[in-house]
Formats: structure tokens, C-alpha cells, sequence
């Protein structure tokens, strides 16, 4: 008796199993708080104003380090580091375009297709120099298991 499964799920929830896509979701959604905090606490918290300059550091030293998580996670995988990278800053821009309909100078400053770009180039620069090193990497291991006389 053959029992039929439904597959239909199994294949939905697959693609979180691969390490680039969750790496890429939770960077992603660390990179949304952050910046939401960030856009929240700079318009609507008047006690922070004296402190501007350290909220801006801290803020974009914590948006580098998630930007940044992509890279050092897949550093040898340039398709996973792109992938990764893509879904992260492609989540951010989505909060970005959220907030741009609550804070209009948002918009006036950089238009969401411009901080996607930003960010995508970033990723594609980087994922290329990963490539280049990868190729580097094998051939100098393929070279060094040749024995020189």
C-alpha cells in the first residue's frame, strides 16, 4: 500500500534550512530594529539630543557590524555572501520605505531604490573580491601539492 505525503510544506519551510537565507533574514531583521530604533529615538526622544553624535556612532557601528555578518559568515562562498547579503539589505530597505511614509524627509535624502543599490553593490563588490580570493586559494593549493624538482 503506497501512502501518499503531502510535500507541499516540506518544501516551503526547506529553504530556511539553508545557512545563507537565515543568515540573511536575521541580519536582515537586526538591521531593520537598529535602524528603526535609530529613526525612532533621534525624532522622538528630545532627552537624546545632547548626546547626538555618540547615538549616531553607536548606530552606525551597530548597523556595520550586521552589515558586516554576511561577510564574515560566508567569506569563502561568494554565492552564499551574495545571497545572504542580498536578503539582509533588501529587508532593510523595505523598512526603509515603511519609514518613509511616516517621516517624509527620509525620502527627500535617499529614495529607497538608492539605499537598495547602496547596499547591493556593497554586497556584489564584495562577493566578487571573495570569488577572486577563492580562485586564488585553490589554485595556490593545487599548485602546492605538485611536488617541484
Amino acid at each position: 500500500m503506497m501512502v501518499r505525503t503531502d510535500t507541499s510544506e516540506l518544501r516551503s519551510s526547506n529553504f530556511l534550512k539553508n545557512a545563507a537565507v537565515r543568515t540573511g533574514i536575521y541580519s536582515g531583521a537586526f538591521l531593520s530594529l537598529i535602524f528603526t530604533a535609530w529613526i525612532l529615538i533621534a525624532n522622538h526622544a528630545p532627552f537624546f539630543e545632547r548626546v547626538a553624535t555618540e547615538r549616531n556612532i553607536a548606530a552606525t557601528a551597530l548597523l556595520v557590524f550586521f552589515f558586516c555578518t554576511p561577510l564574515v559568515r560566508f567569506y569563502r562562498s561568494p554565492g552564499d555572501l551574495l545571497l545572504s547579503g542580498l536578503i539582509a539589505w533588501g529587508l532593510l530597505t523595505l523598512t526603509y520605505r515603511i519609514l518613509c511614509f511616516f517621516y517624509l524627509f527620509l525620502e527627500e535624502h535617499d529614495s529607497p531604490f538608492h539605499v537598495f543599490v547602496l547596499g547591493a553593490v556593497s554586497y556584489f563588490v564584495f562577493a566578487t573580491l571573495s570569488w577572486i580570493g577563492t580562485i586564488i586559494w585553490r589554485v595556490r593549493a593545487a599548485d602546492s601539492s605538485h611536488i617541484h624538482h
